[in-house]
């Protein structure tokens, strides 16, 4: 679980282990919390279990080249920033690598501060969500009535529910982005704050209860959606 005062989690994959280990102490003592590969195969895994807030990625990797990994990242859906580090100067790598999924590109050597500055940045542009309308304390739809700071909800049939912390957060944060999907890994870094996935299930499990207070017909939702293989969404 993310510490309030890390600044979010890296994951970097960079197989010159001199390099690796000045970036990762240094990444470290800017707030950061950083996990480590070595291998296009090892990023790959990383990125499926754990959240992370950024990829440092070289694209010359042992097995599967940076290229590939960012491609596949993106293939998955996982829309995580990706800052691609090269050894190669030429413009047509770096348009390979924007076009492959990198967010932003990075020829060796570097100046150290300037790569702290772009991570700086791409964090916390992927951090801002986009939130499409402000809720109040208190929000109504459809009879049904939520207060997300007593987190008491009362539903459309006269029952009063007490929400978890969990829940109401999640709810205020569906209900500021009504009408868009929210990934699965947004939730799970705003509500949960893990880097490391609970599965699933565990949202799943949440909307279902959604659906049971606020849905006259939960096996027909009209207001709580799962987008599968994509996220969550709510429509008014």
């Amino acid at each position: 679980m993310m510490k309030e005062n890390q600044r979010g989690n890296i994951l970097l994959v960079e197989d010159e282990e001199n390099l690796h280990e000045t970036l990762k102490l240094n990444l470290e003592m800017e707030g950061y919390e950083v996990s480590s590969a070595f291998t296009g195969t090892a990023a790959l895994k990383a990125v499926a279990n754990e959240y992370f807030d950024l990829i440092v990625l070289d694209i010359m990797l042992p097995e599967i080249d940076g290229i590939s990994v960012a491609e596949t990242v993106r293939v998955n859906n996982n829309k995580v920033p990706i800052l691609m580090l090269s050894a190669k100067n030429s413009s047509s790598d770096r348009v390979l690598g924007l076009k492959k999924g990198a967010d932003d590109y990075l020829t060796k050597p570097f100046n150290l501060e300037e790569l702290l500055l772009r991570i700086e940045k791409l964090i916390d542009k992927n951090k801002q969500l986009l939130v499409k309308e402000v809720v109040g304390n208190v929000y109504e739809f459809s009879h049904n009535q939520i207060d997300f700071d007593a987190q008491i909800a009362h539903t459309f049939n006269g029952q009063k529910v007490e929400l978890s912390k969990k829940e109401a957060m999640l709810l205020k944060l569906l209900i500021e982005n009504k009408g868009n999907v929210v990934t699965r890994e947004k939730i799970l870094q705003i509500v949960w704050g893990y880097n490391v996935y609970p599965t699933t299930r565990t949202i799943d499990n949440f909307i279902l209860n959604f659906r049971k207070y606020f849905e006259k017909d939960s096996r027909n939702p009209i207001h709580f959606h799962s987008v599968r293989g994509v996220g969550y969404k709510y429509v008014d």
